[in-house]
């Protein structure tokens, strides 16, 4: 309970007015993004703002049930670091290069999107180059495969690898869009799903007011 309000405190007082005043945001279709679980949100990744950014346009209510997929080695390499960001980020830790069993790696995630979260997960696996699509990779295909039912939401994000670079923890005012997809259906095949992915973001990038520095291909 106690971590629970004190994630709410942070994300109150500090991430909203942060994403509300230091940063231009340009929210494009809010209205797709889940206000309940299980679903999950599927978002470019080009800084460490992304999730805290996606997080911060969903309900205060609803963010204890919002968990971002995020890599161990890099969360959990310091005890400070580790405690703040399970207990008010709220990540799922997972190994990177890791996912020869599908099942075993997203045991957590399944048993979340059970319990009713929201997981947020980047296709990309790692942040890539500032405003620059990566080459997705299968994971996400691997978790919603057999969860045909599940609402899965393509995000596209611009100017937060600008606003926080890589290596820097200053923050800088940049403009930054946020456009939201249309829940995607689920073929059967890892490939279709990717070319589906892929066309999507390179659609919504098209909506971006900061324009994008290269549309994934």
């Amino acid at each position: 309970m106690l971590n629970r309000l004190l994630k709410i405190i942070f994300f109150l007082l500090i991430v909203r007015p942060l994403v509300l005043v230091v940063l231009g945001m340009n929210i494009v279709n809010r209205r797709n993004l889940p206000r309940r679980g299980p679903a999950v949100i599927a978002a470019n990744h080009n800084s460490h703002l992304d999730a805290v950014v996606l997080m911060s346009l969903l309900p205060l209510r609803s963010l204890h049930k919002v968990r971002p997929v995020a890599a161990a080695d890099y969360f959990l390499k310091s005890r400070l670091l580790a405690w703040f960001s399970l207990n008010i980020i709220g990540i799922v830790p997972v190994e990177r290069g890791n996912c020869r069993n599908p099942e075993k790696y997203f045991s957590e995630c399944h048993h979340l999107l059970d319990d009713g979260c929201i997981l947020i997960i980047f296709p990309e696996g790692s942040r890539g180059e500032p405003e620059a699509m990566g080459r997705l990779k299968k994971g996400l295909f691997y978790l919603v495969k057999d969860r045909k039912e599940l609402p899965v939401i393509p995000v596209v994000m611009h100017g937060l690898g600008m606003a926080l670079p890589r290596g820097e923890a200053l923050l800088v005012p940049f403009n930054c869009d946020v456009v939201v997809g249309d829940k995607l259906e689920i073929p059967d095949d890892s490939r279709n799903f990717l070319d589906q992915l892929g066309k999507v973001y390179g659609k919504l990038s098209g909506l971006c007011l900061t324009g994008f520095g290269k549309e994934y291909e």
